[in-house]
């Protein structure tokens, strides 16, 4: 083995384990049914929701996500009660990545039909929160909550650890293009622009408590994740990146220790640091992939084509 060599295998061991994890042992087909199909899309290459949920700053963003999503008592119950995160964690993962990815780059039809299956399996989720008050997960007001908690999450996490983050305007279309298959999905009058995007979740803030659940899926994620002991150092840095971008009233009600000096200083940094490992993994898959890519379909971002939407909750 060359010298160079070395780099490029790592490179790629990572970029295989990312994709192993995030989209499944079927990976390759999936992304051939999403890539290869004809058909109209919603959006292209050069939209903004495109730009973001081809990133690799979704991974630290979609622990920002599913941590402030745990803060709404009802949303929490629903996913302790029926998604299996601890049974099958990397399962649920790779669910939510397909839809995200089918979502944002697949066809109209193909994007139709997966929102159409997430709704069937909404219309059968119900029970009670940790305070007797029942809930069914295709409330359009719980549905409204993930959402917003979701692309916030990921608008932040891609201005903060983005090669190229969007400007003012572009972050407006961000949020707009991000409404479309939400409102198929059961979402009343998304949020269209970033103003409107945080007043919602502005006004979310008195329905939002800390559950024992809540505590008990902070602690899985952050300190038990389901990975061998060498993995989870380079998962801790990812996650920290996470934690990071999260408001400092969402750490405290989560019982975060984390002063803002060690969030600025430390755990931002380490947030850069995992996210262009990423990248980097990634891109060594990239390397590798066939150059006769289908003129009719529009080309993956480097190094995604197989890794495409990461953590959310849904």
């Amino acid at each position: 083995m060359t010298v160079h060599a070395a780099p490029r295998l790592v490179q790629r061991q990572l970029g295989r384990l990312l994709r192993s994890k995030v989209a499944g042992d079927d990976a390759p087909a999936r992304a051939q049914r999403i890539w290869g199909a004809e058909g109209e899309r919603w959006f292209t290459p050069t939209d903004p929701v495109w730009r973001v949920h081809a990133d690799a700053s979704m991974f630290p963003g979609g622990v920002t996500s599913l941590l402030l999503q745990m803060l709404h008592p009802m949303a929490m119950a629903g996913v302790a009660g029926h998604s299996g995160y601890k049974s099958d964690p990397w399962g649920r993962l790779q669910r939510t990545s397909h839809y995200l990815a089918t979502t944002t780059f697949g066809t109209i039809e193909h994007a139709e039909e997966s929102i159409a299956m997430v709704r069937s399996i909404h219309e059968r989720v119900r029970g009670k929160d940790a305070f007797g008050r029942p809930y069914r997960a295709d409330d359009p007001r719980l549905l409204m909550w993930v959402h917003v908690a979701e692309i916030d999450s990921f608008l932040r996490a891609y201005q903060t650890f983005g090669e190229e983050p969007l400007t003012d305007e572009e972050a407006d279309v961000y949020v707009r293009q991000a409404g479309i298959p939400a409102a198929r999905l059961g979402v009343v009058d998304p949020p269209q622009t970033v103003a409107e995007l945080r007043e919602v979740l502005q006004a979310y803030r008195p329905e939002l408590e800390t559950t024992d659940a809540a505590r008990e899926a902070a602690r899985f994620l952050l300190l038990d994740p389901p990975l061998p002991l060498l993995a989870r150092p380079g998962y801790g840095v990812i996650a920290s990146g996470g934690v990071s971008l999260l408001p400092a009233w969402a750490r405290g009600m989560l019982g975060i220790p984390l002063p803002e000096v060690v969030t600025s200083f430390v755990a931002r940094p380490l947030g850069h640091l995992g996210t262009a490992a990423v990248r980097w993994g990634m891109a060594g898959l990239a390397e590798r992939r066939p150059s006769d890519q289908p003129t009719h379909s529009p080309r993956p971002p480097d190094g995604n084509d197989d890794l495409v939407g990461v953590p959310a909750a849904s």
